[in-house]
């Protein structure tokens, strides 16, 4: 079974099966000894393959602990503090006809790539169940305990003089983040947390802003907080309606660190974050490192060094001295009680660093594979590096969706608009 950048992920019913699921749990509890707490987001399918995780640990041998619907993140601080493993129920971002299994190894860290082929192994292995599954009792503290965590991160009422919009895209995270907000003292707006099991990230979430933007710009808040369906990202939007992705809020973050005085000696990047970021890190003394796309990549080069932040463009950040990984609601947290400190977001972002001319084109997975759409794009990639100085092109397969993408960027906005236009005409045509 194939492992991608955030477990094994596909459409609910086909590819992801309550039969996979409880092989999943069943080989889990033969690779980890230690209880495992399961947690799973708000998809249609999701109930029903947490119980088969759920059946396969408990037959394995291990002690199973449903924590009901949560955010991944809280997954990881329950794994953390009460010394167990985790397995998520959550396709994350995707829509609601997908789904995934994650697993969090001892602590609730990212799975290494040892114990991951260990527990890719006890799959292939692991026998089957047909159901049906019963329910399990919902451990309710678990999400208790992470509100409670994060809270305790902050000043009694660190967040009183803000008005915040929280986008819950309908996701895992709606169940903690307005509480946690409000016991921190903001004014809070809350969209999209009435979650039906079909309109995760439907239209909402990190994945469209649009009307967290609408809402920031209406209301006059102070800013805006976009989480994912599962809740281990987080996009921004500042109070004049700009969207604020990862790599914005690293090199606030960043900055912050450095007139604070916080230890930081280097950052962790990946390979699709803007070259502006790097730029403006490595202008203020600092060491960048570009990992593979994965926040599991980032976490495990920021371990390598004992360096405290990196994250994604896409808004995984991870702060190693709060949490063992990425959390939206965590940087969320963070984010607003900077704003309370230094001042407007938008003011705080254009400070911090200049943002090169930057695309990124979906090209469909199968189209891509064709042998005549591949030559085109050749051809063109060819045709593109003789006029270009300076130019970064990046083709990579999604690890989370069946397409390709091919990121273009180099300071001439003119040549990234134009290189972008013909991609689309290649995997486009009339």
């Amino acid at each position: 079974m194939f492992f991608g950048t955030d477990g094994i992920r596909g459409r609910a019913g086909s590819d992801i099966t309550p039969q996979l699921a409880y092989r999943l749990g069943y080989a889990v509890a033969n690779v980890f000894s230690a209880p495992v707490f399961v947690g799973y987001d708000t998809r249609e399918s999701s109930p029903e393959l947490s119980r088969a995780v759920i059946a396969g640990l408990t037959d394995g041998g291990a002690t199973a602990i449903n924590l009901g619907v949560i955010a991944t993140p809280a997954v990881a601080v329950i794994a953390e503090e009460r010394a167990g493993v985790g397995i998520i129920v959550s396709a994350s971002h995707n829509p609601w006809e997908d789904n995934g299994l994650k697993v969090l190894g001892y602590g609730g860290g990212k799975l290494d790539h040892d114990t991951e082929t260990a527990v890719s192994a006890a799959l292939d292995l692991a026998p089957s169940h047909d159901g049906p599954f019963a329910e399990v009792t919902i451990d309710e503290s678990g999400a208790t305990q992470y509100a409670e965590r994060l809270v305790s991160l902050f000043a009694d009422n660190a967040l009183s003089s803000l008005h915040l919009v929280v986008d819950c895209a309908n996701g895992a995270g709606g169940r903690s983040a307005p509480d946690v907000l409000r016991a921190l003292g903001a004014t809070v707006t809350v969209l999209h947390n009435d979650p039906t099991g079909r309109n995760i990230n439907d239209e909402c979430g990190s994945t469209h802003p649009e009307s967290l933007v609408a809402t920031v710009v209406e209301l006059g808040a102070d800013l805006g907080i976009a989480l994912d369906g599962d809740a281990d990202r987080l996009i921004a939007v500042d109070a004049d309606g700009i969207v604020r992705d990862g790599d914005d809020l690293l090199a606030v973050f960043a900055t912050d660190f450095a007139q604070r005085g916080v230890a930081l000696s280097g950052v962790v990047l990946t390979t699709m974050s803007n070259w502006g970021v790097r730029r403006a890190l490595e202008a203020q003394g600092l060491d960048v490192v570009e990992t593979d796309v994965g926040d599991r990549h980032v976490l495990f080069a920021m371990e390598e060094r004992g360096w405290p932040l990196g994250g994604e463009q896409s808004g995984h950040l991870i702060f190693a001295d709060y949490s063992p990984t990425g959390d939206g609601l965590l940087t969320g947290l963070l984010l607003a009680e900077l704003v309370v400190r230094r001042g407007p977001l938008h003011l705080l972002a254009d400070g911090s660093w200049h943002r090169v001319p930057q695309r990124l084109v979906n090209v469909p997975k199968d189209l891509y594979n064709d042998d005549a759409t591949q030559a085109l794009l050749n051809d063109e990639l060819q045709r593109f590096s003789v006029r270009a100085e300076d130019v970064r092109i990046i083709i990579r397969p999604s690890g989370t969706e069946p397409v390709v993408r091919v990121m273009i960027e180099t300071d001439s906005a003119q040549l990234v608009e134009s290189f972008c236009e013909k991609l689309l005409e290649i995997h486009s045509p009339a």
